[in-house]
């Protein structure tokens, strides 16, 4: 077991967290917002989260997702914050949606590290993004040199994915707007193969036709999918699984009963530490290579 946390950011830090929030800095900009697993009390005061949050976001009381951000009249409503790894140079734009995220997911940084290394060492680099977002895992890909596959439900989300492209200065990710089960199915049928799989599943989500997501329900399927095109020899997968209750050794087990014992493996938790040294565990990752 392993527990990883970001180490190459400039501009991203959790300042504080605790009673169910988190205070963070993007860039310039200081949010607040919602963190259902910061059980613990705040370090700084209320008074001084006020001060320094440049946007806060406010649950819908009808919606368990949903809200909406109050800011500051300087916070502007998008802006920009880059990233930078060995020769990996990413640009992203991010924004305040209803959602209450911003646009980034800055723990997977590290996930972004081994994609990176990782496509640098393959003879062949075709890549598979599934849930892809914003695109910080194919932007990775990209920047090693991959031919990435880039696949979301959401429209909006590519359109923003290809805006980080282009502020990164990269190309050659393929941009696909469809439902990831559909679509691994779909490859298998088509005999693809790829040398790089990432897997960025949601707990609960909805495919572009209306397709019901549930990850418990579904993930096996999708992984016996991914068996089929994951190539035999020089290759990894990357897998995040963010539902509450599901541990490392879930994840670990499922993918060694799906593609077997691998050459490499790993897993662990996800975790961010803000400044006076409280870790906020933020999701579980399994990787391995082949």
């Amino acid at each position: 077991m392993k527990l990883l946390t970001p180490h190459h950011w400039e501009d991203y830090e959790l300042i504080d967290s605790g009673d169910f929030e988190k205070l963070e800095r993007f860039g310039k900009y200081v949010v607040r917002r919602p963190e259902p697993q910061a059980l613990w009390q705040k370090t700084d005061t209320d008074e001084e989260w006020k001060r320094m949050a440049d946007a806060v976001f406010y649950k819908d009381k009808k919606s368990d997702d949903r809200g909406e951000w109050n800011y500051k009249k300087e916070m502007p409503s998008q802006w920009n914050v880059s990233y930078s790894y060995k020769e990996m140079k990413l640009m992203m734009r991010l924004g305040l949606t209803s959602f209450k995220h911003v646009g980034i997911f800055p723990e997977q940084s590290e996930n972004w590290n081994y994609i990176y290394d990782s496509v640098k060492q393959l003879p062949e680099k075709k890549v598979l993004n599934l849930f892809a977002y914003t695109g910080g895992a194919s932007l990775a890909a990209s920047s090693a040199g991959a031919e990435v596959t880039h696949v979301d439900s959401v429209k909006q989300v590519v359109t923003w994915s290809r805006e980080n492209m282009k502020l990164s200065g990269l190309s050659n990710i393929r941009w696909i707007v469809d439902d990831a089960l559909k679509f691994v199915r779909r490859e298998v049928k088509r005999e693809r193969k790829y040398n790089g799989i990432i897997l960025d599943p949601p707990a609960y989500g909805r495919g572009p036709d209306g397709e019901k997501w549930i990850l418990e329900e579904n993930i096996y399927d999708l992984l016996s999918c991914c068996r089929e095109i994951l190539a035999d020899k020089n290759s990894f997968l990357v897998m995040n699984l963010y539902s509450m209750g599901l541990s490392a050794l879930v994840a670990k087990t499922l993918a060694n009963q799906v593609f077997g014992k691998p050459r490499e493996e790993e897993c662990g938790e996800i975790f961010v530490g803000d400044k006076a040294g409280k870790s906020l565990p933020l999701g579980v990752f399994y990787r391995m290579k082949r």
